[in-house]
């Protein structure tokens, strides 16, 4: 490859999602206590 395609490759690869450093552990615990307050709120409206 020449260098400009292997800049061009490396360009395309990142789309502007999601970082991959991000702190893991707080999302986690984010995700854990919406599935817990989602289970309250069902649990008190009598769903289950």
């Amino acid at each position: 490859m020449t260098a400009s395609t292997t800049t061009a490759a490396r360009a395309r690869t990142r789309t502007g999602g999601p970082q991959d450093d991000g702190p893991k552990v707080l999302e986690h615990i984010a995700g854990w206590t919406l599935v817990v307050v989602i289970a309250m709120l069902v649990t008190q409206l009598g769903l289950l």
